[in-house]
C-alpha cells in the first residue's frame, strides 16, 4: 500500500462512528453499549441478564479492552442496566469515569447491595436467579464502586476529555435518563428505557431539542401498541377485585422499584373507593422498597404536577390500605390478600416461593404487570402451563389464574414511532428488543421511512455486531486574537500557531498563547560533553570543511569558542572535552547532530593529524585524510577490513563467505555478492556525504560509482 493510501485509509477510519451491543442486541437484559468516534470510547449501561447466572449473566466485556473506555452513562437503576456496574469498575482494568443522576446513585446502591446478599430469612430478595455461590462481586467492590460514580441533573451538560453529554429525563422510573453524546460535533441520542406517557407519578420522556445525528432507541415492544392508560387502570383492578371477591389470593410479583409504586397507588385508591374490600390485606413485601420509598420522597419534585400537588397536601406514599410486610412469620397465609412480591419474573424469593404455594388452588391468581424476558418462569407461566417445575425440581399443578396486563413503562410502537418522528435523526439503532420483536419494528419504520421518501438507516445489531457509520466534515479553525482583528481574504497566507483541543482548532498569534489557550512557550537550552583529545585548530579546520565560515571567539579566561550558523557553539572546556550549546529547536538540533558527527570522527583519522602541521593542508594530507576516514568508517560497518597487499590504495572487505575490494582511489567496488556490493555503495556514500560534504571531486567521483 501506498504511503498516500495508507494515509487516507488512517483518516478514513477516524471518520467512522462505531458502535457494538455488548448486550441488548437482539435480545431484553445485560443493557451495553460501546461507542467509538475520534479515539474517545463511552459505555452506555452496564447490567445483567435476567434468565442467566453468574458470569454469563454479563454482558461480553471481553469483546472491548475496558482500559479504553473514557466514560461510562448509566441510564436508570434496573438490574438489566445497572447491576454489572461494580464488576466492570472493580473487576477490569477500566478507569474511566462514570455518571448517573441522583436518584439513580441513591437507589442503585441498595438494590446492588440486596442483589449480592439473597437471603431466605428476608424479603429483601430483589435478584435475578444468582445464588450466594455465584456472585460476580462483592459488597466491598460495590462500595468501593459506588464513591467513585459522579450524579448528574438533568440537563446538566458536562464534559470529559472531548466527550460532551447531558442528561434528559427518560420517564420509565426515577431518575431514569436518556443521555444526549456529542464527539468532535457528532450528536447521538441514547434512550435508554424510556415512556412517554404521563402515569400516577412520573412525567413522560423530554426529547432533547437538538437534531442527533444517530438515535439509540428501544424496540422493548416491537409494534404492540399498549391500552389506554384509564382502560388499562380499570381492568388490572377488575382482575384484581374478581380474585379475592372469590376468596382468592391475588399474586403480582414485581421489581421492588419502577411499577410497583405505580400499582401501589392504584390499589390504594381503588381500596379506598371500594369500603367492601376493607378487610382485604394489601402486602407489599419488600424492606428494600420501604428504604428506597425515603428516596422517592426526597426527590419528590422530579415528579409530574399531580404527584406534586397531593404531596403539598400529604405524602402520597405513606399508603392507608397497604402493608409492609417484613418477614414471613407476620404473614398470616388464611383468606383472600394482594400480595405484591419481589423479583418480578418468578426467578427466586418470596414471588417465586409463593407462586409455587398457591399454584394449585385455582381460587389464586397471578397478575404479571411488567415485560418479562424469555426463559424466566413469568414468561413461562404466560403460556398457561398444566404444571410448572418448583425450585427444587418437584412438579406442581399449576390452577390459579394467569392474566398478563402491561404496565411496563416502555414505549409502545405509536409512542416509539412518534418519537423517532419528532428526533428525526438520520440513522436509528434498535437496541433492547427480543429478535422478532426488533425485526418487525425495523421492518415497519424501513416502510415508513420509504413511502415517505426519507433516507433513513435502520439497525439492529446482534449482539457483539457493529454498527459503522461515516461522518466526515469539515475541519474549521478559528482565528483569535489579533489574528482575528482583519476578516482574511481568499488564498491569503496566515502565519500562527494552530491549537487543537477537543476537536476544535484555533489559530493564533504565538505571543498570544498563553492568553487565548493557556499555553506557556519556553526555550530548551541543551548542552552536551563530548571527550576529544586532538587540538581545538584540527576541530576548527573540519568544521570549516563541513560549514565553511565559523565565528571565532574567547572568552575572558582566553578560552576558544566556535559559533556555527549562528546558532551552534562549540567551545573547549579543557584538554580532553568539548562542550556543545544550542538553542533546541528542529533545525538547530539537525546542525548540532552534524557538529556531533565531525568531532567524533576526527579522532578515528590519524592522517587528521598531519593535516593541522602543514601550514598549507597540502592535497596530498587532505586526501591521506579522506582515505583514513574511509578505511575507519568500513571498519566500524563490517568489523575486520585489510589493504590489499598488490595494491595499496585497495582494501578488502569480507562478510562471512563473501569478498570484496574497495579502490579508495577511483572508488570501484569489485563484489560478486550483489547485497554485499549496495551495502558498501550506501556505506561510501555515507562516508562522503556526512565526513566530506565539500568535496565535490570526491564526491563525483562516489555518485559515478553509484
Amino acid at each position: 500500500m501506498s504511503k498516500r493510501k495508507a494515509q487516507q485509509a488512517l483518516e478514513d477510519e477516524s471518520d467512522v462512528l462505531q458502535i457494538q451491543a455488548l448486550g441488548a442486541g437482539n435480545e431484553v437484559g445485560r443493557s451495553c453499549l460501546v461507542i467509538k468516534y475520534k479515539g474517545r470510547t463511552i459505555m452506555l449501561d452496564a447490567g445483567v441478564h435476567p434468565a442467566f447466572n453468574g458470569l454469563a449473566a454479563l454482558p461480553f466485556y471481553d469483546e472491548i479492552d475496558p482500559t479504553t473506555v473514557d466514560v461510562l452513562l448509566v441510564s436508570h437503576f434496573h438490574l438489566d442496566h445497572a447491576a454489572s456496574l461494580p464488576y466492570f469498575m472493580e473487576k477490569t482494568g477500566f478507569r474511566g469515569r462514570v455518571f448517573m443522576t441522583h436518584p439513580t446513585k441513591a437507589i442503585y446502591k441498595w438494590l446492588l447491595t440486596d442483589f449480592i446478599r439473597p437471603s431466605t430469612n428476608d424479603l429483601l430478595q430483589y435478584q435475578s436467579n444468582v445464588g450466594a455461590d455465584e456472585n460476580i462481586y462483592t459488597e466491598q467492590d460495590l462500595l468501593h464502586s459506588y464513591e467513585k460514580i459522579e450524579a448528574v441533573d438533568y440537563h446538566q451538560e458536562m464534559e470529559v476529555e472531548g466527550i460532551k453529554f447531558t442528561s434528559y429525563n427518560a420517564g420509565h422510573v426515577l431518575g431514569a435518563a436518556m443521555f444526549l453524546i456529542e464527539i468532535a460535533g457528532v450528536k447521538i441520542l441514547y434512550t435508554g428505557d424510556y415512556s412517554r406517557e404521563d402515569d400516577r407519578h412520573l412525567m413522560a420522556a423530554e426529547p432533547p431539542k437538538i437534531q442527533p445525528d444517530v438515535l439509540i432507541t428501544e424496540s422493548t415492544y416491537g409494534v404492540q401498541s399498549h391500552q389506554p392508560r384509564l382502560e388499562k387502570e380499570a381492568r388490572f383492578t377488575s382482575l384484581v377485585h374478581d380474585i379475592v371477591q372469590r376468596g382468592g389470593r391475588c399474586l403480582m410479583p414485581v421489581f421492588a422499584l419502577g411499577r410497583a409504586q405505580e400499582l401501589l397507588l392504584i390499589l390504594d385508591e381503588y381500596w379506598e373507593a371500594h369500603p367492601e374490600l376493607e378487610s382485604v390485606p394489601i402486602y407489599y413485601a419488600s424492606l428494600l422498597a420501604k428504604k428506597c420509598m425515603a428516596v422517592y420522597q426526597t426527590y419528590i419534585n422530579m415528579m409530574n404536577a399531580k404527584i406534586r400537588k397531593q404531596f403539598a397536601i400529604s405524602n402520597p406514599f405513606v399508603f392507608k390500605h397497604i402493608s409492609n410486610l417484613k418477614n414471613m412469620d407476620n404473614f398470616d397465609d388464611v383468606g383472600p390478600c394482594v400480595m405484591m412480591a419481589s423479583p418480578g419474573m418468578l426467578q427466586s424469593g418470596l414471588s417465586r416461593e409463593l407462586f409455587e404455594r398457591w399454584a394449585p388452588d385455582k381460587r389464586n391468581g397471578l397478575v404479571i404487570t411488567g415485560y418479562c424476558v424469555d426463559g424466566t418462569l413469568a414468561r413461562h407461566a404466560m403460556t398457561e402451563p398444566a404444571e410448572i417445575t418448583s425450585i427444587t425440581g418437584a412438579k406442581i399443578p399449576r390452577r390459579l389464574s394467569v392474566e398478563y396486563i402491561s404496565f411496563s413503562a416502555h414505549v409502545d410502537y405509536t409512542q416509539n414511532s412518534q418519537f423517532i418522528d419528532e428526533v428525526n435523526a438520520p440513522n436509528i439503532v434498535l437496541v433492547h428488543g427480543e429478535s422478532n420483536a426488533m425485526g418487525r419494528l425495523k421492518s415497519a419504520l424501513e416502510t415508513k421511512f420509504k413511502d415517505r421518501g426519507q433516507k433513513v438507516q435502520v439497525f439492529s445489531p446482534k449482539n457483539c455486531e457493529f454498527v459503522r457509520l461515516k461522518f466526515r466534515g469539515e475541519k474549521l479553525a478559528k482565528t483569535i486574537g489579533s489574528l482575528a482583528a482583519k476578516y482574511p481574504q481568499e488564498d491569503q497566507l496566515l502565519s500562527g500557531i494552530l491549537v487543537s483541543k477537543d476537536f476544535q482548532f484555533n489559530i493564533m498569534d504565538a505571543r498570544e498563547l498563553k492568553e487565548f489557550s493557556g499555553i506557556s512557550t519556553s526555550a530548551i537550552s541543551q548542552k552536551q560533553t563530548i571527550y576529544y583529545r586532538a587540538s581545538f585548530s584540527l576541530l576548527k579546520f573540519h568544521l570549516e570543511q563541513m560549514f565553511v565560515n565559523l565565528d571565532e571567539t574567547k572568552d575572558e579566561n582566553g578560552v576558544p569558542t566556535l559559533k556555527i550558523l549562528n546558532s551552534i557553539k562549540v567551545k573547549q572546556v579543557n584538554k580532553t572535552q568539548i562542550l556543545l550549546e544550542w538553542q533546541g529547536n528542529s533545525m538547530n538540533d539537525i546542525i548540532a547532530d552534524a557538529v556531533l558527527a565531525v568531532i567524533l570522527n576526527i579522532e578515528s583519522s590519524p592522517a587528521s593529524v598531519k593535516v593541522t602541521k602543514s601550514p598549507t593542508h597540502s592535497h596530498r594530507h587532505h586526501q591521506e585524510d579522506i582515505r583514513s576516514t574511509t578505511i575507519n568508517f568500513l571498519k566500524k560497518q563490517f568489523g575486520e577490513v585489510f589493504e590489499n597487499p598488490e595494491s595499496k590504495d585497495e582494501i578488502i572487505v569480507k562478510v562471512d563467505e563473501h569478498t570484496a575490494t574497495v579502490n579508495i582511489q577511483n572508488l570501484e567496488i569489485n563484489a560478486q555478492h550483489e547485497p554485499l556490493r549496495k551495502r558498501l555503495v550506501d556505506v561510501i556514500e555515507r562516508v562522503a556525504r556526512t565526513l566530506r560534504p565539500l568535496d565535490f571531486e570526491y564526491l563525483s567521483k562516489m555518485e559515478t560509482t553509484s
